[in-house]
């Protein structure tokens, strides 16, 4: 197989920009000392020749049939190392056993879906770095205040450092997505466990993100706020003005008066 054809169903806009493709190879750092690297979505290995030069154990993971064929037959070296299946279905604890660093251009309409799935894999990543589209990277990366700032930037900063590393424009692939493309980075933190229900506060993220335009007050009806709560200043707010640790401790107030009910 001499080609990889690119899939609008699967999301695919294959980077043709070798000089990209290093820089973001180059933008892992290491941190967390892992010893494997896992590529989502290699399509014709632009970006897995450079992952191959580093000191790392490559592996790749693509649902694409062409693309898995087109890689056994031109990187002999990675022929053990190579998995044809779904990243989001993928039990990598089982397969791997260890830490392991996540990279790759992830394909834009499920990029969002990629990163929930590394937030379930949290403690098993402690670094990943990712082209997707700009609109996304900037929400994820923004601090509380902005207003691209969203349901990822809390759930993601919540255990992981988000650094934006670069733009890129659309005319490096193919075919050429018709919007810019952002390089970000992230590097687990210390918190193993927020000190609060976890599970709740998911729900009380995702509630105040899906009405943001309105107060806190109003949007987090949906999850019966106690009465108790009703004039607690944090309520006139926004979703988008909260921290992490300010969500945190609105979760906590919620656990707190609910087991005084």
């Amino acid at each position: 197989m001499s080609d990889v054809r690119p899939k609008k169903h699967l999301g695919q806009h294959f980077l043709k920009d070798l000089s990209i493709a290093e820089r973001i190879a180059n933008g892992l750092t290491g941190h967390g000392n892992y010893r494997s690297v896992l590529e989502v979505g290699p399509g014709t290995g632009v970006l897995t020749q450079f992952l191959l030069k580093g000191e790392h154990n490559t592996w790749v993971i693509d649902i694409d049939k062409e693309s898995i064929a087109y890689l056994h037959e031109h990187f002999p070296e990675l022929q053990q190392h190579i998995i044809d299946g779904d990243f989001l279905k993928y039990n990598f604890l089982d397969h791997t056993g260890e830490p392991l660093a996540i990279i790759g251009n992830f394909p834009y309409n499920i990029s969002s879906q990629i990163f929930f799935r590394i937030l379930e894999m949290r403690n098993q990543v402690p670094e990943v770095v990712c082209m997707i589209q700009k609109e996304v990277a900037d929400r994820i990366a923004e601090p509380p205040g902005s207003r691209t700032y969203g349901i990822l930037s809390v759930l993601l900063q919540a255990y992981y450092d988000i650094e934006y590393l670069f733009t890129v424009k659309p005319g490096v692939f193919n075919p050429p997505p018709k919007v810019n493309s952002g390089v970000i980075r992230l590097k687990r933190n210390q918190t193993e466990h927020l000190n609060c229900d976890e599970d709740l506060f998911k729900r009380v993220v995702k509630a105040g993100f899906q009405m943001r335009r309105k107060t806190l007050r109003n949007a987090l009806k949906a999850i019966n706020l106690p009465a108790e709560l009703a004039n607690d200043p944090i309520l006139d707010l926004r979703a988008e003005a909260l921290s992490v640790n300010q969500f945190v401790d609105l979760t906590n107030k919620i656990t707190a008066c609910r087991q005084n009910e």
